[in-house]
């Protein structure tokens, strides 16, 4: 009789335990069932993790989208003097490679768009040569906290003459030069 006793009161304290178990697990809230992550983003724990090109709580924001644009360009090269002029940045239909843009009417001179891409908030330039000179460089957008928009652009970048190897920095090598880094503004 005391071992029936036993077995009886060891199978209700482990069906007890069992259910206890049972339910807390199947209570948990679940952070990411009430998230919608867009453009293929992953919820972790609550939280979009976006894929390369996009950016926003649910990743429904294109990361270029903050560069393109009409931006005025104020600027004073190692070699150059200085200058203010306009350009355009631009998917230039690249929809196909999200993260692409190019650069219209850049050191006030190339007439072909130069390439670049974007990297959070980095715009780069990969090392091209275009119209007997090679232009690379790299910059960082700046926001206005003020107006809550992004206001300008710090960009350091070098172009080289081909021919001559003269090379007009704007800040790109300041070290050596003590060269100034371009501002763009929207």
């Amino acid at each position: 009789m005391k071992l029936l006793l036993k077995s009886v009161l060891f199978t209700t304290i482990v069906s007890i335990a069992v259910m206890i178990a049972m339910t807390q697990t199947s209570c948990r809230f679940d952070k990411c069932k009430p998230i919608n992550c867009a453009h293929n983003g992953v919820c972790n724990q609550g939280t979009c993790i976006c894929p390369t090109g996009y950016e926003g709580p649910n990743c429904e924001t294109i990361t270029r989208n903050k560069f393109t644009g009409n931006w005025m360009v104020f600027e004073k090269g190692s070699a150059s003097i200085a200058a203010q002029y306009p350009i355009i940045i631009d998917t230039a239909g690249r929809e196909e490679a999200i993260t692409y843009v190019v650069i219209k009417n850049l050191y006030n001179y190339f007439k072909k768009p130069v390439r670049a891409y974007v990297d959070g908030n980095r715009l780069i330039i990969p090392n091209q040569n275009l119209e007997g000179k090679v232009v690379f460089g790299e910059g960082i957008l700046n926001y206005n906290v003020t107006y809550s928009q992004y206001s300008s652009v710090t960009m350091r970048y070098l172009v080289q003459d081909t021919f001559t190897l003269v090379k007009d920095d704007f800040g790109y090598e300041a070290a050596i030069n003590f060269s100034d880094p371009s501002v763009w503004n929207k």
